[in-house]
């Protein structure tokens, strides 16, 4: 029993030596969290700094914090505020409800402090949390605030058919409204429940009896206003979402449909505008009349409106669209037509007509030299197997990737292969797997290798126009004079560089070559304290700041895989997944990526998901291109497309970071090539919106799509069927005097195998970025693909060669079928290469060629032309790319010509014979024929 007031009693806790506990520990968790962020921030200052990009990282740095600063004391303000001016005075202190028994003494609650302070943490953490997901999303604030004013290029200034905003409105000013929309509806719903919290908590016993009428104006007054708050946030949402219809997919096409424009959008501003006249009749009556039946009141019109909306809508598009759906929606396809044509670029492309005749002569061969000795018959899968047996040299060497461009051999424009010789630390033998080996000494790759892309030696083996450690080279041109391999694919891992450990160059002999770097490149680690922050900072702080080998003036190789590295100096751009090595003219080592700009927010575009950082887009523009050293990593963003208006805000935010295109230096811009990515993107497109008649788009009458292949896994040998990747050519393109390097891909009708058209991106010098269509006569049927390969199948000496070879303890591997346009005529050709089940390295075995009505198949190259094409094709074969050079030989007499051409004449028909016996099931004769055969071989490779 209570036998003393209450307000007497000792309670038997102290607040302040509690709050300064509790703050102690929260001081204690915001160091600990913030002291590895302002670590972090450090080491990339220094970074950003060595890389010549500090003014990036500082602006950056800028953007971010002032985003956070912002959102975090403006969302804490609001919540912490609403929560002290909705609290009631005396909140918990009503009747003895705060009062416990405790060993017979009365102890009372503090809930209004506990709450209070419980009210504190809650408003910081969510402050934070919300701050946070804010400042990632940074590039829409940055763009907002340099995109809302200024002047923008022309295309900017287009207006959508709709609403008549400019496109500015959609790419950089309606992300951020959406954003601080969203922004503003999590407030408003977290603010209506700490009112309606302190509106059902605060009125005792009359919680069951009357609700307003049981509890103070306070209290009422603080649920009217935060019911305010919250109908004006959905107010704002439903405003903005009238423009998402304009990014909304339907069956037919993308964007605001009929009733859409006749009777949604009205009606969802309708809607908007009694939300917020809703808020203002809640504010009001907050002061007025505080009652239950005003606030419903309040929302009452607003829900009323959305229904007869929804009901409006669906009559109209029941009744009155959907029996006239083509005659109705016709203008508004139109308009989904002709803006996904421009935010894909598709507008910029040309169209010519290809005859596609099925002839010898259609094909011009002697007109198309150049053409034919281009062909890529190495696969790059295959090649990439190769290569690892033939060049890796050491099991800790590996090439990640194959690279096809074009460059100048013995004063000819050849189509080669390239591939880059990286170390990889991961396969260095467990006794050498530490620290120093890792970090010190084996830091590097190693040159690379080049081969034409029809270059074989007389055993199907790659013939190396640049191979070995160090770089043998077979041409003049072809020069290496910086092989070593810093930066790449699959250098993932921190080295230090400059110490008092010489470096791991290439194995030569019982010995190593070493080295030293010699580049600017790296973060200087200077003394102690700043390497001891470096070593926290990249999980090295048990050996960096203690080894004797690192000096000051030793540097830090950090982010040396080549994605990794852009993706952090310029976050806000898209990349392409394959980056390509280039070997320029003054003898160094670079890597070349595309980078994109890319948005959600064009109107009317159909959207397209991919599988890179962006799930979802509906407009792209392939606007700079990245170089990065691959000795010293430096790396420089060169623009080029100055008319994307995305590229033109970002140069406002970082003028530093990008240079135009025309500073690329020439010896790089030569191989400058059209992305894979975005053909292929803008191909898959292009087979809808090439249909630009709203009737035929509407009745799907001329859908195209990209054409299939057939490809074979390595693993299991089994065939499967997907779509075509982009193939680089070295082609004269119909209608055009000059070799160009192009990157193309045949279409066919949907659901058909026959070619239709074909599309190229070119690539070179003044027609870079330039896309050509060329569409086939609807009257012939041009054989695509599967229907090639279904003939390869289906010959009957061919397939039984194949079947053989696949018993005998080996196995074939078929390339991809290529599409070659030459003259008015399609070349296909596909390489089929053997290998054997004890060796991992495939040789080439047979060249498969065929036109419409042909088909032809040799055990080289140079037979398999002069099969096809008789004369023609014996000039392409003599003109081929030139091989390495070998000893020079005597010139045959007539004599050892005319035995040497009876040899071959006596091989040629061996394989007959052998082919036919083949396929008539007598594998007996046909293998003494072999036998005959490799003899006839080895006797014509004597006198060679």
């Amino acid at each position: 029993m209570i036998d003393r007031p209450l307000d007497t009693i000792d309670f038997p806790y102290r607040r302040r030596p509690r709050r300064l506990w509790l703050l102690s520990i929260a001081l204690a968790i915001a160091l600990l969290f913030g002291a590895g962020t302002a670590l972090s921030y450090y080491v990339d200052a220094l970074w950003f700094g060595s890389e010549g990009y500090a003014d990036v990282f500082w602006k950056t740095l800028n953007i971010q914090t002032t985003v956070f600063t912002l959102a975090a004391l403006t969302t804490f303000g609001i919540l912490y505020g609403a929560f002290r001016m909705l609290k009631p005075p005396h909140f918990g202190e009503f009747g003895t409800g705060g009062i416990l028994i405790i060993n017979n003494r009365p102890v009372k609650l503090p809930v209004g402090p506990v709450l209070s302070l419980i009210a504190l943490l809650v408003s910081a953490i969510v402050a934070f949390g919300i701050a946070a997901a804010t400042m990632r999303e940074w590039p829409i604030l940055a763009l907002w605030w340099y995109g809302r004013a200024g002047a923008l290029s022309p295309s900017a200034g287009a207006a959508d058919p709709v609403f008549g905003r400019p496109l500015a409105f959609y790419l950089f000013i309606l992300p951020a409204w959406q954003l601080f929309a969203d922004w503003l509806l999590r407030l408003a719903l977290l603010v209506f429940v700490i009112g309606l919290f302190f509106f059902a908590t605060s009125g005792g016993p009359g919680v069951r009896r009357g609700m307003f009428a049981a509890r103070g104006p306070r209290e009422s007054r603080g649920l009217a206003l935060t019911w305010a708050l919250l109908l004006l946030a959905f107010a704002a949402q439903v405003y903005l979402g009238r423009f998402e219809r304009l990014f909304e997919e339907h069956t037919i096409f993308t964007g605001i449909t009929y009733t859409d424009a006749h009777v949604t959008l009205t009606g969802t501003l309708l809607v908007s505008i009694a939300l917020a006249a809703g808020s203002l009749l809640a504010a009001v009556a907050a002061f007025a009349a505080p009652r239950l039946l005003w606030l419903g009141a309040a929302a009452v019109p607003a829900v009323a409106l959305w229904a007869g909306t929804a009901a409006v809508g669906a009559y109209v598009n029941g009744f009155v669209v959907k029996p006239n759906e083509l005659v109705r929606e016709q203008p508004f396809i139109t308009h989904n037509i002709e803006l996904t044509r421009q935010a894909y670029g598709l507008h910029r492309f040309t169209q010519r007509p290809f005859l596609a005749e099925t002839t010898v002569q259609a094909a011009d061969a002697a007109n198309n030299q150049a053409t034919l000795q281009n062909i890529r018959l190495w696969d790059w899968r295959v090649l990439q197997d190769t290569l690892r047996q033939l060049q890796e040299i050491r099991t800790y060497y590996d090439f990640p990737d194959i690279d096809i461009d074009r460059y100048v051999i013995n004063g000819t424009l050849r189509q080669v292969m390239l591939a880059t010789r990286e170390l990889n630390v991961s396969k260095l033998p467990e006794s050498s797997r530490n620290w120093i080996n890792e970090r010190l000494i084996y830091t590097h790759g190693y040159g690379l290798t080049m081969n034409a892309v029809n270059g074989f030696t007389p055993e199907g083996l790659p013939a190396l126009l640049l191979k070995d450690m160090p770089v043998q080279s077979a041409a003049p041109e072809l020069a290496v004079s910086r092989p070593e391999v810093y930066f790449g694919e699959m250098t993932n891992g921190d080295v230090y560089v400059k110490t008092r450990q010489q470096e791991f160059n290439y194995p030569q002999g019982p010995t190593n070559s070493l080295t030293s770097y010699a580049g600017s490149g790296g973060v200087m680690l200077g003394g102690f304290f700043r390497r001891l922050m470096i070593a926290l900072d990249r999980g090295d702080i048990g050996k960096l700041p203690f080894s004797d080998d690192v000096t000051s003036e030793s540097r830090l190789l950090m982010r040396r895989n080549v994605r990794e590295r852009v993706a952090a100096l310029a976050p806000f751009l898209d990349y392409d997944a394959d980056p390509y090595i280039v070997l320029g003219s003054d003898g160094r080592l670079s890597w070349i990526m595309d980078a994109f700009t890319v948005s959600d927010h064009y109107p009317y575009s159909r959207p397209y998901r991919n599988d890179g950082a962006h799930t979802q887009l509906n407009y792209i523009r392939n606007s700079v291109k990245v170089v990065i050293d691959a000795y010293d990593g430096t790396t420089t963003f060169y623009v080029f497309d100055a008319d994307d208006p995305i590229i033109d805000v970002y140069r406002r935010v970082f003028p530093t970071l990008f240079k135009d295109a025309s500073a690329m230096p020439p010896g790089l811009r030569a191989h400058v090539r059209y992305p894979e990515m975005l053909l292929a993107l803008q191909a898959d497109l292009y087979g809808l919106y090439h249909m630009t008649n709203p009737q035929v788009f509407y009745n799907r009458e001329d859908l195209w799509m990209v054409a299939s292949e057939v490809t074979q896994r390595v693993e299991t040998r089994e065939k499967t069927t997907q779509a075509m990747e982009p193939n680089f050519l070295l082609m004269k393109l119909p209608g055009e005097m000059n070799m160009e390097f192009v990157e193309m891909l045949p279409f066919t009708p949907a659901n058909r195998n026959n070619l239709i058209g074909w599309i190229a991106g070119r690539s070179d010098a003044e027609h870079y970025g330039d896309v050509i269509v060329y569409d086939f006569p609807k009257t012939r049927l041009v054989d695509g693909p599967l229907q090639i390969d279904a003939r390869i199948d289906q010959n009957a000496q061919l397939s039984g060669q194949l079947s053989l070879w696949n018993q005998q303890g080996s196995h074939v591997r078929r390339s991809p079928l290529l599409v070659i346009p030459i003259g008015n005529a399609l070349l296909y050709a596909e390489a089929i290469y053997l290998q054997a089940e004890s060796s991992p390295m495939p040789e080439l075995r047979l060249v498969v060629l065929a036109l419409q009505d042909r088909l032809v198949y040799a055990t080289t190259f140079e037979a398999a032309l002069n099969d096809l094409f008789g004369a023609a094709g014996a000039a392409a074969a003599t003109t081929a790319p030139a091989q390495p050079a070998a000893s020079a030989a005597p010139a045959p007499s007539a004599a050892t010509s005319m035995e040497t051409q009876a040899l071959i004449a006596e091989a040629a028909k061996d394989l007959v014979d052998y082919q036919r016996l083949t396929a008539e099931g007598k594998l007996g004769e046909a293998g003494q024929k072999l036998e005959h055969l490799k003899r006839t071989l080895e006797e014509l490779q004597k006198r060679r």
